[in-house]
């Protein structure tokens, strides 16, 4: 996949509202609201790079795996490093020993799970979880186990039936979201099964575009190789038209002489 700086343009819109909004800018509570659109990003870029490489024959699990642990893994160390001394000196013990649980979720990418159990995300005492913010990086790492596993399962009944069932994983996602968000708020903030929706319309817009991408091809080759046939066709006449005119020509000279 070409580098896209449109998208790394959004990225950073997406980003900036909920770093104002940690930074306690009232103009902007709803904030929050980046995190829903830089998961749409997430899902339309890493569907993008499975459905090429799948397309091309090339996709392989552990090499997919390798490059996000390879993108992630050392960013994500060092702010855990960078963390740890101003716990040590600044925490509460309670605060700490919440601090240390954090320092062993995170790298498992199921923060989102601990944070859930643990706190709600606008209270007080969120402003003492310094990892906090990795809950989004869960949820997104949750999913990408097991999407490509969908993809991989599912890639022989074609990309019509992938995009049928992703919409009814979706409809089922919002739905539940809908209601988990008066009835269970916390659940339907941290956990994957009300957050992919929004990942999943991402996946769904990069395969969209990708199966109208492949009409185009089959269409292009097609033209292609119609042309092909009819100037191969025309060829053919004029030389036999060119070549019977020749040879009777030939004849008529022949027979005068």
């Amino acid at each position: 996949m070409k580098y896209r700086k449109e998208i790394d343009g959004l990225r950073a819109l997406a980003v900036l509202p909920v770093i104002l909004f940690h930074a306690g800018f009232t103009t902007f509570s709803g904030g929050f609201v980046g995190v829903d659109i830089f998961f749409v990003i997430s899902g339309y870029l890493i569907t993008t790079i499975i459905v090429d490489e799948m397309d091309k024959g090339s996709f392989s699990l552990l090499n997919f795996y390798e490059r996000r642990a390879r993108r992630i893994l050392p960013a994500l160390f060092f702010v855990m490093l960078c963390t740890l001394p101003f716990a040590w000196f600044w925490m509460l013990p309670q605060d700490l020993k919440s601090f240390s649980q954090s320092l062993v979720a995170v790298p498992l990418f199921a923060s989102n799970v601990l944070f859930w159990l643990t706190s709600g995300y606008f209270d007080t005492r969120s402003e003492l979880k310094p990892l906090l913010h990795t809950w989004s990086l869960a949820v997104e790492e949750q999913y990408y186990v097991l999407f490509p596993l969908f993809l991989m399962l599912a890639w022989k009944l074609g990309k019509k039936w992938i995009i049928s069932l992703l919409i009814i994983v979706a409809i089922v996602s919002v739905s539940a979201a809908q209601y988990g968000s008066t009835n269970h708020p916390s659940f339907t903030f941290y956990l994957l099964p009300t957050r992919a929706f929004e990942i999943l319309i991402g996946a769904l817009i990069s395969l969209y575009i990708n199966h109208k991408q492949s009409i185009i091809s089959v269409s292009q080759s097609v033209s292609q190789s119609v042309s092909q046939s009819v100037s191969q066709s025309v060829s053919q006449s004029v030389s036999q038209s060119v070549s019977q005119s020749v040879s009777q020509s030939v004849s008529q000279s022949v027979w005068l002489a």
